[in-house]
């Protein structure tokens, strides 16, 4: 199930062909897959209505998707009512692995992870004291938001504004202006693709000059938003992977993606390639049997280009895989990697020097 169609399908897209190059990776593997494709149109009711049909009607073995939190969430108690093994692939928001749904599992870091990443990065960076949140009212921007809120109270920056807005709106300038007012040091932003872009657009218009831009991932680690190279240039995003994280076979997948769709990866398409794959490969060896299924995705660890994955439980998460979230800056219409030390490439450009 993924947002093919609707306001998502520009990150669907990315997940699409994550599964299609998976499918074919099996094969070559002989793994033969047969793949049911459900556009849940990013509204979390049909995502439902996909569910039920491939759940009882098509008899799915087991499922990858969907994209968005809300529609993510909202299948997940429908994997866990007809015991259909359920791999979210990209879905970041808490509740999803804390309801203790022995059938759902999660290959991507959770939203407290994206906010964690991004404020400790900003905060090596330099010694910014206040932060301001501006996010989608979804549950994907309302479960990063909050996460951050809470962690930049415990490391001690000031939280001067927090505005939630209607997605898919024309003019966000009003607000921007207020949070101008408010002179914050980092400016946190949780948005979609359309919305990423209007806000960095509008943020110029409005002289927003904070000392940090941080993107919330999802619209702003987007070839569309990195396209945009005079709004984009030295904001900073988290990321789930980038392609020269140095696991096994990401660059070769990178390489491989960019061949076959003119475009680099994004996380999302990577983390679609491993959950479709390690979903195939359980799917096969079990028979198609999901009891079997879950149990082995229960108890398996694999290796690939999203490193190492393993669904644990941990801190009140069932069946969550641990994933350290790099973050980026984008340096001249190319995104970089700059933190943690350990995986970065280059150093970032901190503070913003204004536009």
């Amino acid at each position: 199930i993924n947002s093919i169609t609707g306001p998502e399908a520009p990150i669907g897209e990315n997940l699409t062909n994550g599964v299609d190059m998976a499918v074919e990776d099996l094969k070559a593997k002989g793994v033969q897959v047969q793949l049911i494709r459900q556009d849940d149109t990013g509204k979390p009711q049909v995502a439902m209505s996909s569910m039920e049909q491939l759940a009882t009607g098509d008899e799915v073995a087991a499922l990858v998707g969907p994209y968005t939190s809300a529609n993510a969430n909202a299948v997940a108690k429908l994997a866990q009512q007809y015991k259909v093994p359920q791999i979210v692939p990209a879905a970041a928001k808490e509740d999803i692995t804390r309801q203790g749904y022995d059938f759902v599992f999660r290959l991507n870091a959770p939203a407290h992870q994206y906010a964690q990443s991004l404020l400790d990065a900003a905060l090596s960076f330099g010694k910014p004291k206040s932060v301001a949140f501006i996010y989608e009212s979804t549950d994907f921007g309302t479960s990063v938001s909050t996460a951050g809120r809470e962690y930049a109270v415990k490391k001690g920056l000031q939280v001067v504004a927090d505005e939630a807005y209607q997605k898919g709106a024309q003019d966000y300038r009003s607000t921007l202006t207020k949070i101008k007012a408010m002179s914050p040091d980092l400016v946190f932003m949780v948005s979609y693709v359309a919305d990423a872009i209007l806000l960095m657009r509008q943020s110029k218009e409005v002289g927003l000059k904070p000392q940090a831009f941080l993107g919330g991932g999802a619209g702003f680690d987007t070839a569309q938003f990195e396209g945009e190279r005079e709004i984009s240039n030295l904001v900073f995003s988290v990321t789930q992977w980038t392609p020269d994280i140095g696991t096994p076979g990401a660059a070769e997948f990178a390489k491989r993606y960019q061949t076959k769709y003119g475009k680099k990866p994004t996380y999302h398409a990577a983390c679609a390639y491993a959950a479709m794959t390690i979903a195939g490969e359980t799917a096969s060896k079990a028979g198609g049997d999901r009891a079997k299924i879950r149990e082995a995705l229960a108890t398996g660890s694999w290796e690939g280009i999203m490193g190492k994955v393993k669904f644990e439980a941990y801190e009140g998460f069932t069946n969550q895989n641990k994933l350290v979230m790099p973050v980026i800056q984008y340096q001249l219409g190319k995104s970089e990697t700059v933190f943690p030390s350990q995986v970065a490439k280059k150093k970032a450009v901190y503070p913003f020097p204004g536009w």
